[in-house]
């Protein structure tokens, strides 16, 4: 797969898998940003990426981050679209700090991983019937 990508600042290294067995790449910050106590802030991620038709970008923290820095990503992942390529289109990471401290993400720290995805657009087709029993709700296996 040959994919695209720009760097906004080039004295940070492009983004690479860390082993050969590695599932996702590291994305580095791009300059310092403070993440106060119990708020949302955005990391830069120092790169524009075409994501490859067929394909959308995940963006997950690394493992390490919750335990070592106390972030987490809000809604879990992050999906950056193909469309999302443009020169103005800097991949951010969206972090929550759950800590009581501020967090300091320094310029150049590997904050999240990039994972590229096998997406499908399917065409709907709309039913007024389901053919499955209905399960229940959320836990409902819970109780088998």
């Amino acid at each position: 797969m040959n994919v695209k990508i720009k760097r906004i600042d080039k004295s940070i290294p492009l983004p690479r898998y860390e082993t050969s067995g590695a599932a996702g790449f590291d994305l580095l910050c791009r300059k310092s940003v403070e993440i106060l106590p119990q708020n949302i802030s955005l990391v830069p991620a120092n790169v524009i990426i075409e994501t490859p038709p067929g394909y959308m970008l995940l963006v997950a923290l690394r493992s390490s981050t919750p335990r070592k820095r106390g972030l987490l990503i809000p809604h879990g992942i992050g999906v950056i679209d193909q469309d999302y390529c443009g020169d103005g289109d800097e991949i951010q990471i969206q972090v929550y700090n759950f800590t009581r401290q501020s967090v300091l993400i320094e310029r150049g720290d590997r904050i999240a991983q990039g994972i590229f995805v096998r997406v499908d657009c399917p065409e709907w087709r709309e039913v007024e019937q389901m053919d499955q029993k209905t399960r229940g709700g959320f836990g409902s296996t819970d109780s088998r």
